[in-house]
């Protein structure tokens, strides 16, 4: 739980950076790395699943239904808001016991380290098209971006079949095991907009 939690750690910090520095200009209209989104839904969707769902999978309590319609960046510090939230989520994951047992219920439940380690991948994955479609890197140490990409080495299957990641890329080498990751769940590592 320790290294995880670390990971985790890493992730969040890294997501709130790239938040910090969106411009607002660059909301509407931008493309990103997720066809069909423009910057403002794919933020949308960052915020409300990487810190909100993040801290709601940890208390076990479903998100609020108000939170699943809002325009968080309809406000002016949503980025301040964004990353006050993953401080909150990441909190609620210092718990060991959190770690332990189940989430979800019924079919869809799941051990409570696969749900963490989904989370973090999705913020890294999804912090590095926020960070592409706004000029910006995402950066991982080796450690973070090892465990993201052996994250999704285990998961690209499942992904895949419901349309969450695209086919792989095929990458020249060398790449770095962040880019591996990249190309694996379908995105460009040489993506920029355009």
């Amino acid at each position: 739980m320790k290294t995880e939690h670390a990971h985790m750690t890493e992730c969040a910090a890294e997501a709130a950076r790239v938040a910090r520095a969106v411009r607002p200009v660059q909301l509407d209209g931008s493309a990103t790395p997720c066809e069909g989104w423009d910057v403002r839904e794919l933020v949308n969707h960052w915020v409300l699943y990487t810190s909100h769902g993040m801290e709601h999978r940890a208390l076990r309590t479903e998100i609020p239904e108000e939170l699943t319609t809002r325009d968080f960046t309809a406000d002016a510090d949503w980025a301040e808001r964004y990353a006050a939230q993953l401080d909150r989520a990441v909190a609620a994951w210092s718990d060991p016991a959190v770690w332990e047992g189940t989430i979800g219920e019924g079919e869809s439940a799941s051990p409570a380290e696969d749900t963490a380690e989904m989370l973090i991948m999705e913020t890294a994955l999804h912090g590095w098209d926020v960070a592409r479609a706004t000029g910006q890197e995402f950066r991982l140490s080796d450690g973070t971006a090892g465990y993201v990409l052996k994250t999704v080495e285990k998961t690209a299957g499942l992904y895949r079949r419901y349309e969450g990641f695209a086919a792989e890329i095929t990458v020249g080498n060398p790449v770095s095991g962040f880019e591996r990751a990249l190309a694996l769940s379908g995105r460009d590592p040489q993506w920029t907009a355009a």
